[in-house]
């Protein structure tokens, strides 16, 4: 089943913690610490397969997650690292997040293979933190969290011309007769319901690829119908086909057909609707020169040309005009600049998620005077691991909680020298 666009949920690995441990062998009376550094988490990567053009893998699975870095051993053992993981998507491919909906990454291009989440650095283990004054530390540096964030997948197509229209109009059929796709092909409403890339190869021509958008209608750009699902496929397209029915054989206007689909263009994105366009007017088979009515094929060209849009008159049920038209197309695209559209990064998931990563509480007690109580998992973790009857124990924790900020965040929260600060059953007083 053909899939453009997932929700997912992305979680990097946890590094391993930092171990305690001392020498102990025979005839060594006092062996130093020996405590090795933990293994940093796995990342997760997104990668891009040439053979996928769907986002189908993500359609049944949420979560996601790189393996975790294993604890430091003794003997100065180094955790082994975590697993990455890598996820295969389609060229085309943009990752967004999910709550903000900006760019993390865009999987085009040259960027092939890009880490979205790193995992958590590997805590250093007691061996580190061994120093002439003290020789044997009895704690060891915790491993850096892991990162959890909710993206969002959309496929944009990467094609070099896009087929608009309303539904009907012959857009599979003509896909059909100039390329090597073979849509499936029947007259109803939306038959159509996932985009086609088509391949067109041509004697003399370098060829290009051309993809049928399904079916828009009138309120596309707001959700109507499947609007939001197709429209993001036109993005990246240098050249607009709209194919319009010039027999009106569902009583529609070719030329008011026309101008409804660039008011939904534009209202999906500023200046779309300007993109070097083509009028093609299809099912001329079924016009009959009765000489009563306008010929719909003059009222187009007189309507469209002299705003600089070209009209061809083509039947793709028979193939009359079809070839003529491609190596049209092809002059017109050997004439665009070929630019490719590429989404910038808006957000980085590291340092986005930095803030985020040790979570914690100040609050300034009602029953103690002066007294303001610190608490989080990251700090209650942190005093496990941490010899605070030590100097070195000490400095090492009061060092953790400048670099977090929290001795920042006291101060704007209106501590004074002499104050209590309570975490976990521990006290101590404050002092600049």
């Amino acid at each position: 089943m053909f899939s453009d666009h997932a929700r997912i949920l992305i979680i990097s690995g946890k590094g391993g913690d930092g171990h305690i441990s001392f020498r102990r062998e025979k005839y060594v009376a006092s062996g130093g610490p020996d405590g090795g550094d933990g293994g940093k988490g796995g990342d997760v990567v997104f990668e891009i397969d040439e053979g996928l053009n769907t986002l189908a893998a993500f359609r049944h699975k949420y979560k996601f997650a790189a393996g975790n870095g294993e604890e430091g051993g003794k003997r100065r053992c180094h955790g082994k690292n975590g697993q990455d993981i890598i996820l295969k998507v389609p060229e085309g491919t943009v990752v967004l997040d999910a709550k903000s909906n900006r760019v993390i990454a865009d999987m085009s291009g040259s960027c092939r293979h890009k880490v979205i989440l790193t995992g958590g650095r590997g805590g250093k283990g007691n061996m580190n933190f061994a120093t002439p004054t003290m020789q044997v530390p009895k704690y060891a540096q915790p491993g850096g969290p892991a990162k959890e964030l909710e993206v969002r997948l959309e496929l944009k197509l990467i094609a070099d011309a896009a087929l608009v229209g309303f539904p009907n109009v012959g857009k599979s059929t003509f896909l059909s007769r100039v390329s090597n796709a073979r849509p499936k092909i029947a007259n109803y409403q939306f038959t159509t319901l996932v985009p086609n890339l088509g391949v067109v190869d041509m004697e003399g021509c370098s060829g290009f690829v051309i993809a049928d958008i399904p079916g828009l209608i009138e309120g596309a750009a707001d959700g109507a119908g499947l609007g939001h699902e197709f429209l993001r496929h036109i993005e990246r397209t240098r050249l607009l086909i709209h194919l319009v029915d010039a027999a009106g054989v569902e009583g529609r206007d070719p030329v008011e057909d026309v101008y409804a689909i660039n008011r939904e263009l534009s209202r999906y994105q500023a200046g779309l609707e300007k993109r070097p366009q083509i009028i093609v007017a299809n099912k001329t088979d079924l016009l009959f020169e009765d000489g009563e009515t306008e010929n719909p094929v003059e009222r187009l060209k007189r309507e469209f040309e002299p705003q600089g849009i070209p009209v061809w008159a083509v039947s793709a049920a028979t193939g009359k005009g079809i070839r003529e038209l491609l190596y049209y197309i092809q002059k017109r695209l050997d004439e665009i600049p070929k630019e490719d559209t590429f989404f910038e990064q808006e957000f980085d998931p590291d340092t986005e998620l930095a803030a985020e990563s040790l979570p914690y509480t100040i609050v300034k007690s009602e029953e103690e005077k002066n007294t303001y109580i610190v608490e989080g998992p990251k700090i209650e973790k942190m005093l496990g691991y941490t010899n605070l009857d030590s100097e070195k124990g000490f400095l090492f924790f009061q060092n953790f909680l400048k670099e977090a900020g929290i001795l920042q965040e006291l101060e704007e929260a209106g501590i004074q020298e002499g104050d209590t600060v309570r975490m976990y059953g521990w006290s101590f007083d404050y002092f600049k």
